[in-house]
């Protein structure tokens, strides 16, 4: 049976660095899939607020989303992305982030949820994975079936939390057959991309995707967490 998808990440290039390879998978077996960001991810590299610029690179980013979201075979979902602010959401009001949630959970009534690890160091993904989490509460006559947060690299990694809190995937998808477009879509991101050895570059977003594969006797793969999954 066809999925709906929803991945709620904090800025965009998120979604493609955490799961671009799962996106290709669900989009290969037909289904829908649904992105929505919570800030620009530019705006607090502008403290000297040169307008102009900034307006410029907040447009261009836009525009590379456009393009990764092409390439991989998913929907953003505009109207119902956030305009908080960029690495201070821990700023923003718990509730505002989960009623916008609950609004795009109405609309698409996923079947699967994809978010951030609750414990990356950065404080926009830690609050859009808590957002998540309330949002989707196990209610009574809920539709969705599981719920999956993922790595993303310079995050995830750079975590100072140990043992339960950090990072420990349960499940782990097979990329090799869509790593070549998640590559491409990485690329739609390249003024994102760091230089190695910085785990955000692309020769270190492959070691990564190695790792994961190695560990399950794959050539590459995805890890991820499922926080929780129900049959109804």
């Amino acid at each position: 049976m066809k999925k709906k998808v929803l991945i709620c990440v904090a800025h965009t290039d998120d979604e493609t660095i955490g799961c671009g390879g799962a996106i290709s998978h669900h989009v290969k077996n037909n289904d829908k899939v649904f992105c929505i960001y919570m800030t620009d991810g530019i705006t607090s590299r502008f403290l000297n607020n040169n307008l102009n610029k900034k307006n410029s690179l907040i447009a261009q980013r836009k525009k590379n989303s456009l393009a990764a979201s092409k390439i991989l075979g998913f929907k953003w979902l505009y109207d119902f992305c956030g305009d908080f602010p960029d690495n201070a959401m821990d700023k923003v009001n718990l509730l505002q982030v989960i009623k916008l949630i609950e609004k795009v959970k109405k609309k698409i009534n996923p079947d699967i949820v994809y978010t951030h690890h609750p414990y990356d160091l950065n404080v926009d993904h830690q609050i859009v994975s808590k957002a998540v989490l309330t949002a989707f509460r196990p209610l009574a006559k809920e539709h969705w079936s599981k719920i999956i947060t993922f790595e993303t690299a310079s995050a995830t990694d750079y975590s100072y939390f140990k043992n339960e809190k950090n990072f420990q995937p349960n499940y782990f998808l097979n990329i090799k057959p869509y790593w070549k477009k998640k590559i491409q879509a990485l690329f739609a991101y390249k003024s994102e991309i760091k230089k190695y050895p910085n785990s955000r570059s692309f020769k270190g977003m492959k070691i990564l995707a190695q790792l994961r594969g190695s560990q399950n006797g794959l050539d590459m793969a995805e890890g991820f967490c499922i926080v929780k999954e129900i049959k109804r």
